[in-house]
């Protein structure tokens, strides 16, 4: 069975079995009395039977989407801005693409197009250390990467620093500031106090006269720390200014709680490092640009009592079957189905292999000989916006999502 299909009967069939009362069911109500009339005449042994059917088929679903369990997120987990505008831009929405260019938001083009799973990672602030001096502002921070699973081949990994505007004085050359970022190459308890071994990986210089987030290229770094199995001491991040004697020390870049908080959120502005990686499944993600999406619910336009093969709406609501918890974007998707008569004979706009058309053929005269099948022929993908199990946010393409088109096979 293929995945995409295989997919929607685990959606199907988990619909039917949670139509409880903790979860919403797509089922009508006369439906859900008849399962439960079902499962209490069989007895104890069949509920037993259904959950543990219950049980595979979750299993089935987290096994697809990479997952070793159910994800069971806390409720002070953040979805950075970053990744929702990503997911926005990925799937193609005009009018929500608009908006997000307008902010300045550019889609990874390069990196992108070498992976099909992206995921975001803040760090471990009780792990924060400050080397730093009166001349300068550095620290540095542990990025945990460990849910990153081992089939997951890394392409490239940026660090995301957010600066915020200060007030510039008529002094223009004084507004210039520095920012480093390195690798940390041995454990600080192993070094002298206030000085790390480091490696540069990236240094831009900045104006403080503009409110922007700036990316940075840690993919050295993060490529040993996977690849190569490397040891994660952290990345270290500098911020000099070029004249010693300016009062600001680089405040404006948004590397700690502990600077002034402005009007942004903390939660939202702290340093984001993203990887863009490849598990080996399907294709890398590819920037959809298509018109806008109709409402999810929209009734499909009445075809004169069309029986022979097409496709049929069948729009899958995430929170229908408890996963709205963890799935951040899409609520739900129309993923279509596939359904009607492969008549004799077949007609061009079916869509018929060769095959088909024997087999038809055949039936005409012998109905031992089963019909051709209406089954999908063209199917598409999906990117989802979710939290993995350890509340890591993740965007990935999941291949064989949606039927496009359908055809007598």
């Amino acid at each position: 069975m293929i995945p995409g299909n295989r997919m929607l009967m685990v959606v199907l069939l988990c619909q039917v079995l949670l139509g409880g009362a903790s979860h919403a069911s797509l089922i009508p109500e006369t439906g859900k009395k008849k399962v439960a009339e079902i499962q209490g005449h069989a007895g104890g042994r069949r509920s037993g039977q259904s959950h543990e059917l219950l049980r595979d088929f979750e299993a089935t679903l987290l096994q697809m989407f990479g997952l070793r369990r159910r994800p069971q997120p806390s409720k002070s987990t953040v979805i950075p801005d970053y990744m929702r505008d990503l997911y926005r831009l990925q799937s193609g929405e005009e009018e929500e693409e608009e908006q997000i260019q307008g902010s300045g938001l550019e889609y990874p083009e390069r990196p992108a197009s070498r992976a099909n799973t992206v995921r975001s990672f803040h760090h471990e602030e009780h792990l924060e250390s400050i080397p730093g001096t009166s001349e300068n502002s550095a620290f540095r921070f542990f990025f945990n990467l460990s849910s990153i699973p081992e089939k997951e081949l890394i392409s490239s990994a940026e660090l995301r620093l957010f600066r915020e505007q200060v007030d510039q004085g008529p002094d223009w050359e004084r507004g210039f500031h520095r920012i480093n970022i390195y690798e940390v190459m041995k454990p600080p308890a192993e070094t002298v106090p206030g000085h790390l071994i480091t490696r540069l990986l990236d240094t831009r210089l900045v104006h403080h006269n503009v409110t922007r987030w700036e990316t940075f290229d840690v993919s050295p770094a993060v490529l040993r720390w996977t690849r190569e199995k490397q040891p994660n001491y952290g990345l270290a991040i500098e911020v000099t200014h070029l004249h010693q004697t300016q009062t600001h020390q680089g405040q404006h870049v948004r590397i700690s709680r502990s600077l002034p908080q402005g009007s942004g959120d903390w939660a939202q502005l702290r340093p984001l490092l993203v990887t863009f990686g490849h598990d080996g499944r399907g294709h890398a993600l590819t920037r959809r640009r298509r018109a806008k999406r109709s409402p999810k619910h929209h009734p499909q336009r009445s075809r004169k009592k069309n029986k022979n093969c097409r496709r049929h709406s069948l729009y899958v609501d995430f929170s229908d079957v408890g996963w709205n918890d963890w799935i951040v974007a899409p609520p739900g998707y129309q993923a279509f189905y596939c359904h009607g008569d492969c008549p004799f004979p077949l007609a061009d706009h079916l869509n018929s292999t060769n095959h088909a058309i024997v087999q038809t053929l055949v039936n005409s005269v012998n109905s031992s000989i089963p019909k051709a099948c209406c089954v999908p022929t063209e199917l598409s993908a999906i990117s989802m916006l979710y939290l993995d199990e350890y509340d890591k946010v993740v965007l990935k393409n999941y291949q064989e999502m949606v039927v496009e088109g359908c055809g007598c096979r």
